[in-house]
């Protein structure tokens, strides 16, 4: 098996595609009144982003449909009755454009709409078969240690990546927005990371409430600085539950210079998961980027020592590590962390690639920190 042979596989939409407002989904508008229809309004417009976010489309181009979802989801069974299957109408509310009003109108008739059927067929298209070694271990994952919300460069709100996160079984999705220096992504500044940590305590609280196993994890990809030192205030790295450490800057750095770098993060106790290692891209609109050079059988003994995870990246473009490297850190007894670099909603169901990679290098699935208990994974990361 080739590096590049190992493809996503095809898994099903997740159960999210729920109407989430007051009975937003359920009025038609010829009654006038709740009814339960053929097709949910809501459940349409997110499941066609999911498809659309999972294919790679732009998320931000996809993020149409779930603002229109949202703003569906706001109103009342009458105004949406009175609105009813006329698009023009639709389309003199803020953010509806023709796409969405089309697909809302065709719900609201009771006919799947086409941007939906169009999007199931491109998710069919798009992946080949799997096997039953890596359905199996993705079936084991409880959890994805690695994403972003529209707070950095993602397109979502931490509420909606958790919803979908959530209707994918998942018990815990952590949210690792950018760090300062990292300003093209909209790096968070101390400030806005606190605020963060605020706001996922009141919404894992929310789940709590409800009695929902599932729990938002707080967290931070940090960079990893030239020097080896980590681009966040170590109090903050200390409040988080989860540190992912990368490399997002001079990329060609001279082999040994690199290996020192990548060690000094691996051996630092604040992080927990070393992130896309060799920043390689092997596909999409970004072009292909050749790997990082370093000395992998080092920086795989530091991460073995010190207990950092080494992560299996489930994005499409990455493929990181490669299938070599992945099988230096399998010899050198590393953890790992499967993780989805989510970011956008539908991006969350990238975890089955990565799983992939995983049964081809030869991991141990009891080696994968994300195949673990949320208590577990938490002790582990905080050093207990």
């Amino acid at each position: 098996m080739t590096d590049e042979s190992v493809q996503p596989a095809f898994h099903g939409p997740p159960g999210s595609a729920r109407a989430d407002g007051p009975d937003a989904g359920a009025w038609t508008a010829s009654a006038g009144t709740s009814v339960a229809p053929a097709v949910p309004v809501v459940a349409a417009l997110r499941e066609i982003a999911f498809w659309r976010e999972r294919a790679r489309t732009d998320p931000h181009r996809v993020m149409a449909y779930r603002n229109a979802a949202d703003l569906v989801a706001g109103l009342s069974g009458d105004e949406i009755a009175a609105l009813g299957t006329v698009q023009a109408a639709w389309k003199r509310l803020p953010g509806i454009g023709a796409s969405t009003a089309a697909a809302i109108c065709s719900a609201l008739a009771g006919t799947v709409p086409g941007a939906l059927v169009e999007a199931r067929a491109e998710a069919r298209e798009l992946l080949p078969d799997d096997d039953a070694a890596s359905r199996a271990l993705a079936a084991r994952l409880r959890g994805d240690l690695h994403a972003h919300s529209h707070a950095s460069d993602g397109s979502a709100s931490i509420a909606e990546m958790a919803a979908v996160a959530r209707a994918l079984g998942r018990e815990y999705q952590a949210i690792t927005d950018h760090s300062p220096r990292l300003r093209v992504a909209n790096g968070l500044s101390a400030d806005r990371l606190r605020a963060q940590l605020d706001e996922v305590t009141a919404l894992n609280a929310a789940f709590a409430a409800e009695g929902a196993d599932f729990r938002v994890l707080t967290g931070i990809e940090v960079d990893i600085l030239p020097d080896g030192t980590l681009d966040q205030d170590e109090a903050l790295l200390l409040r988080v539950d989860v540190v992912v450490a990368s490399v997002h800057s001079e990329l060609r750095m001279e082999r040994e210079a690199m290996t020192v770098r990548m060690v000094a993060a691996a051996a630092n106790p604040r992080v927990d998961v070393l992130g896309h290692c060799t920043g390689r891209l092997v596909e999409g609109e970004r072009g292909v980027r050749p790997p990082s050079e370093f000395d992998a059988e080092v920086v795989f003994e530091a991460c073995a020592q010190f207990g950092t995870a080494v992560e299996i990246s489930s994005r499409p473009e990455r493929r990181d590590p490669p299938l070599d490297l992945l099988r230096l850190a399998v010899e050198a007894d590393c953890l790992f962390s499967i993780d989805s670099d989510a970011h956008a909603p539908g991006q969350l169901a990238w975890l089955p690639w990565g799983a992939q990679r995983a049964v081809a290098g030869g991991v141990d699935p009891d080696r994968i920190v994300t195949t673990w208990s949320r208590d577990r994974l938490l002790a582990w990361s905080r050093g207990e």
